[in-house]
């Protein structure tokens, strides 16, 4: 970048202590002026650049071709799945059977095509799900965003008529949620009136709606408070027993659970707030706890194992009963997730950041554990498991691996590989090594290096991050990274800071609120161990992450920018000062910590990067992206960083805010290919020095 496009706007009214707060107006004309000249300044030097074009195509291919695995799950012999490529832009929900599923060429039967309904409708809709009716599963309430954001409208569809139900069940967009108590009975988590939110503007009230009434005529039936992070409700079988769950969320890893009885009262379980990776399975209630917690029976609960109860005993008399242990914690090996069948129960680990899963069975009060005979050394995972019935597939991959579906229709007995994806890259010149850093307390962290195998010397090398809200960062296969990257003789590094998942809660408390600093110290101790074993120098060390992932990049600029020699934030967390302001902010309060508490403050305000921006600072480039419909994490965080970074003199701050998709990305996969391919141009330029 060669000019400086920041400016206060004279008009603005800007406060005193942060000149670029009318960049927080999402929506407003001065807000969305400077957006689009900022994006006009990016797109001319990135899309400009030789490479661009042939970038883009590149990952608009990969990212549509025809020959990319379709994931599906199973439901009383159907297997569901949504699916995009150049034709279906905004995509189709579409099903086939699951003897066609497992051919190289399904028959599938279209649901719903996005952008038949789109033209039609003149809204480019984005599936956001559906909740089906039991038993037959034909009548669905789907979900779809009007512009990829987490606020969704809701209609009742038939799939039967493959058509939406004329005065059916029909919600306005909103963080609302819904799914089936009965054919006429719709669950609400509400979220359309202030009266109804949370303060971080998510469902505070669950209310039963009956078919033929108005929406705003649904009938309460449980409560948070606004300080609470949200309501949740579920009906979940267990053979032939139905429970009605309801949720009060009171933050990101805590809850209380209640259960609905037939008589209307609302009974909460008597277990930890912290309770995680809960299941209902043959009566027994499946849970973990993030802190060790002592059960009435004198049972110690620990963090990274399960336990059962005897839930059906509990809903009948009254008394919790004893606490079974089902699995016992192991040193760094942590439950990624469980899953069940009709008669099995399925637990997906992490065992040193590799994957393997647990088949359980329980027969005469007791329970037996067996291994799934899956590949090892790479990341599997439960893609799906058939509640009401005995089919599961697994997925694996690792970095050099194409994803691949393993498939079985007897409850993981008898496994066959259904779906592989083709090779993607030459991944025969590159290697997959897991080395560890020792941070700035004597922690050692793990991280993952892909790169040639016989690298002499320093290479450009992209090292990506996370970090936060117990998410692990697991090896995985990219094709967009392998030809856009790996092939030009790049290197890969991806870290496993603490703040994430990949060791279980005590990994992620280690960088809790005001233990912060943890996480992004550990981040700077791989970069500085990847520059010590040569396979990067500090000016072709390139770093990226995402939303807490931007957040730790915008950290790693303003603390140690000499560390590193590009630095793109997405769609990220800067102002840690003002977050819980830009909703839904508040909601992270339990993650971060709350700015308007003096403690909080303090650990806050000493890492929060857009207070950090230091004029005399010798900044590398940097790209920052965002979007206008996310309504995640606000935009305005990226927007005022790039502000503040030019106005401080660092011209070679690159801005770019995408118009829809939202949080995540989603619908048109075009400009998602376009945004690929400038961060990928941005990075060849930056650490070959041409930025």
């Amino acid at each position: 970048m060669t000019k400086s496009t920041a400016q206060s706007l004279p008009n603005s009214a800007p406060s005193t202590d942060d000149p670029f707060l009318w960049l927080e107006d999402r929506t407003a004309k001065q807000s969305l002026d400077w957006v689009h000249r900022q994006n006009e300044v990016t797109v001319g030097e990135l899309q400009g650049d030789p490479s661009y074009k042939a970038a883009f195509q590149t990952a608009l291919d990969l990212m549509t071709a025809e020959d990319n695995i379709a994931v599906g799950a199973a439901i009383a012999g159907h297997v569901y799945n949504f699916w995009q490529d150049k034709t279906n832009v905004l995509g189709l929900w579409r099903r086939t059977s699951v003897a066609s599923y497992k051919t190289e060429k399904p028959d599938w039967e279209t649901i719903v095509d996005f952008d038949q309904l789109a033209a039609k409708e003149g809204i480019k809709w984005v599936f956001s799900g559906a909740s089906r009716l039991y038993p037959d599963f034909n009548l669905c309430l789907v979900s779809m965003s009007p512009d990829g954001g987490d606020a969704s409208e809701m209609r009742e569809f038939d799939i039967a008529t493959k058509s939406f139900v004329e005065d059916g069940f029909r919600a306005p967009a909103s963080k609302s949620s819904f799914s089936w108590l009965d054919k006429d009975t719709v669950i609400v988590s509400a979220a359309f009136e202030e009266s109804d939110k949370t303060d971080s503007g998510y469902p505070r009230v669950i209310k039963l709606w009956k078919r033929g009434t108005k929406l705003e005529d649904a009938t309460p039936i449980f409560e948070a408070q606004k300080e609470d992070l949200a309501v949740g409700a579920a009906v979940e079988y267990d053979g032939d027993r139905r429970y009605l769950i309801l949720a009060r969320t009171l933050n990101f890893f805590a809850s209380h659970i209640f259960l609905r009885l037939p008589s209307g009262e609302n009974k909460q379980l008597p277990l930890p707030d912290d309770m995680t990776d809960t299941a209902i399975f043959r009566d027994q209630l499946v849970f973990g706890v993030r802190s060790p917690w002592t059960a009435p029976d004198g049972t110690v609960c620990k963090p990274d194992g399960l336990y059962s109860l005897d839930l059906a005993h509990w809903v009948e008399t009254g008394a919790l009963g004893p606490v079974e242990t089902l699995f016992e914690p192991a040193y760094r090996v942590s439950i990624a997730g469980i899953a069940r069948t009709q008669d099995r129960l399925f637990i997906n680990l992490m065992d040193n950041v590799r994957g393997k899963v647990v088949v359980c069975e329980r027969e005469d009060g007791s329970w037996s554990l067996k291994p799934v005979a899956l590949p090892e050394n790479g990341n599997v995972g439960i893609s799906h498991a058939e509640h009401f019935g005995s089919t599961v597939s697994f997925s694996f991959t690792d970095f050099l691996t194409p994803s691949s579906i393993i498939w079985s229709d007897d409850n993981g007995e008898t496994l066959a590989t259904v779906k592989s994806q083709p090779a993607r890259f030459d991944a025969s010149p590159l290697i997959s090594e897991q080395f560890e850093a020792s941070s700035k307390d004597g922690t050692m962290i793990p991280y993952f290096v892909v790169r040639r195998r016989d690298q002499n010397g320093p290479v450009p090398t992209l090292l990506y991050g996370y970090g936060g809200f117990e998410v692990p960062l697991l090896p995985g296969y990219a094709g967009v990274r392998g030809r856009l990257w790996l092939e030009k003789g790049n290197a890969y590094v991806q870290a496993c800071i603490r703040g994430g998942g990949e060791f279980g809660p005590a990994w992620h408390q280690a960088a809790l609120k005001g233990n912060r600093q943890n996480g992004f110290d550990d981040f700077a101790a791989v970069a500085q161990d990847v520059v010590r074993r040569g396979i990067a120098t500090a000016a072709s060390l390139g770093i990226q992450g995402g939303s807490n992932g931007g957040l730790l990049t915008g950290v790693s600029l303003t603390q140690h920018p000499e560390l590193f020699g590009a630095v793109i934030i997405e769609v990220p967390l800067l102002d840690m000062l003002r977050y819980t302001e830009l909703p839904p902010g508040a909601s992270w309060m339990a993650e971060y910590g709350d700015p308007s508490k003096p403690e909080d403050a303090k650990w806050l305000s000493a890492y929060s990067p857009y207070q950090h921006v230091d004029a005399d600072a010798a900044y590398p480039p940097v790209l920052l992206t965002t979007s206008t419909a996310d309504d995640r994490v606000h935009p305005g965080h990226a927007r005022k960083m790039a502000a503040r970074l030019q106005e401080a003199g660092h011209a070679k701050t690159m801005f770019f805010e995408e118009t829809e998709g939202g949080h995540g990305g989603r619908g048109d996969r075009r400009p998602q290919a376009a945004q690929t391919a400038m961060k990928y141009v941005f990075l060849q330029r930056a650490l070959a020095g041409k930025a």
